[in-house]
Parts: structure tokens; C-alpha cells; sequence
């Protein structure tokens, strides 16, 4: 009888273990799967992706270049009374509380000298390392503003179909927006913003760019308020996965991203824009 049932015993063992092996395949599959297959973000911009924050380009030749003996120089600045201090912060305040994001823009031509200024002021803006990360792209000529509208609505209209999701697309009602861009062509003025991702020193070399997109992020911020300050009118545009396209057509070099589009100029005769209210200080303040 014991000779008997040890080999369904064994049989027993071995049905059994082949049915945990067939149960553990799939999940093992699916889960060494799930580690390959990157989570997909729609509105993520893959083109502006880049590791040079994690890892740091290490060049023997970057350190030979580094301005060790950098003069530093006296800095002294203005000093306000204090009545004076808050008069001028609260007229500033008052002036960008006025900016609004424009999508009605005239074609009347503005000086060159307004957008070099203001450039030179977005230039200002400080940087990781002083390495002042950015290009700015002045297009004026019809031709390529036109070219660069058909590229950005090829890419909005699968945005707004595909990539954004139902609500995105419907947090945006309230703003009547859509894939149409005709700001792109009435504009005098468009400014692409690129962020270099690493420099090149003279040897040809890549050299680190710490903090490039914040950095330059900054400058965009500078820049929104010249304009303001100017009189002149925009809109903050991410072209979401219109990078690679607007680079080769701009001829700029692979290092750099575009990072964001501003059409510039006055506002349009009919304009109008939505009547949003901001949040008041008591809400995006803290003191500690």
C-alpha cells in the first residue's frame, strides 16, 4: 500500500508546483513589464527631459576654464526711505497687476529697440553658476512666423484631441482657447526662449549648466515684466512636443530646448480677455 501512494503523492507534488510556477509566470511578466514601460505623462514635453541636474558633466578641461581668480568688485545699490520704498514697490505691484495674458494681438509694428531692451533686461536674470543658460529667438520675418504657426497647431490640435486629456481640455473652456493660433502670424514679435542643457567650452567640450531650466525660467519671469513695463502684450505659449521641429527650423544647435514661444506687440483694438481674479496675499502668503 505505501508503494502505491507515494507515487501519487508524488504526482500530487508535482501538479501542485506546476500550478504555482503557471500562477507566479504572468505576475513576473507583468511586473518586470511595469519596470521597462516609463509612466505616461500626456502633458509632459518629452523634448525638455534631460538629466543634467542628476549627473554633472565632469571635464578636466571645464575645470582649467573655470574663472578662479574671478575680481570681485564694490557693490553698493540704492536705498530708499522707507515712505519712498513702499510708494515705488506698490506702483510696481499696480503695474504687473495689470498684465494679462493677451491672445488678441495687433499687427503694428513696434521699435526693434523696445524688444532689445527687454531681452537685455530678461538677461539680467541670475543663473547657476553665472552660466546664463539661455538663447533668446527673435522671429520678425512673416514667412517663418507662419511657419512656426503650422507646426505648433499640427501639434496643439493632437494636443487637444489626444494628449491633453477631457480635463484639461475642459479646465480650458472657461478660457476659449483652442489649437488655433492666429496670434502667431498678427505678432510682430515672436521671442522663442531656449534653454541651453550644457554649454561647450573652447576645446569643444561640454560644459555643465547647473540648474538650467530654473534658471532660465527666471529670465522668462524678468522678461514678462519688461514687457509689461513697456506697454506691450503676450502670451506664455509651451509648445508641448513642438521642440525638435521649431529647433531645426530656427537652426539652432542640439543643446538647446525650447522652453517657451511669446508673441509680442500691442493688444488688438477688440480685444478681450477672461475676467479672472487673483488670489488674494492672505493666500499665497506665509510668514513665519
Amino acid at each position: 500500500m505505501s508503494f502505491f501512494l507515494t507515487p501519487v503523492l508524488i504526482a500530487i507534488i508535482l501538479i501542485l508546483i506546476g500550478r504555482i510556477f503557471k500562477s507566479e509566470g504572468p505576475s513576473k511578466k507583468t511586473e518586470d513589464e511595469s519596470k521597462t514601460k516609463p509612466e505616461h505623462q500626456p502633458w509632459v514635453d518629452e523634448d525638455l527631459k534631460d538629466n543634467t541636474e542628476l549627473h554633472q558633466i565632469e571635464d578636466e578641461d571645464e575645470l582649467h576654464e573655470s574663472e578662479e581668480n574671478l575680481e570681485h568688485v564694490p557693490f553698493s545699490s540704492p536705498r530708499f526711505p522707507e515712505s519712498e520704498m513702499i510708494k515705488r514697490s506698490q506702483e510696481f505691484y499696480e503695474l504687473l497687476n495689470q498684465r494679462r495674458s493677451v491672445r488678441f494681438i495687433s499687427d503694428e509694428p513696434v521699435p526693434r529697440q523696445v524688444i532689445d531692451n527687454v531681452i537685455k533686461s530678461a538677461g539680467t536674470a541670475p543663473s547657476g553658476a553665472h552660466t546664463e543658460p539661455w538663447s533668446f529667438v527673435v522671429v520678425q520675418d512673416a514667412e517663418i512666423k507662419h511657419k512656426i504657426r503650422m507646426i505648433i497647431e499640427d501639434e496643439e490640435e493632437i494636443n487637444y484631441k489626444k494628449r491633453m486629456g477631457a480635463k484639461w481640455v475642459n479646465d480650458l473652456k472657461k478660457l476659449k482657447t483652442n489649437w488655433i493660433k492666429e496670434y502667431l502670424d498678427t505678432a510682430p514679435y515672436l521671442i522663442l526662449i531656449f534653454k541651453k542643457i550644457y554649454g561647450v567650452t573652447s576645446s569643444g567640450r561640454k560644459k555643465t549648466h547647473y540648474y538650467n531650466e530654473i534658471s532660465v525660467s527666471i529670465a522668462c519671469g524678468i522678461l514678462l515684466a519688461a514687457l509689461q513695463n513697456a506697454g506691450l502684450v503676450t502670451v506664455t505659449t509651451t509648445p508641448l512636443n513642438c521642440g525638435p521641429r521649431l529647433r531645426t527650423l530656427l537652426d539652432r544647435p542640439a543643446n538647446e530646448k525650447l522652453l517657451m514661444l511669446l508673441p509680442v506687440g500691442y493688444p488688438r483694438k477688440d480685444a478681450t480677455v477672461p475676467d479672472l481674479k487673483r488670489k488674494p496675499l492672505e493666500e499665497i502668503m506665509v510668514v513665519v
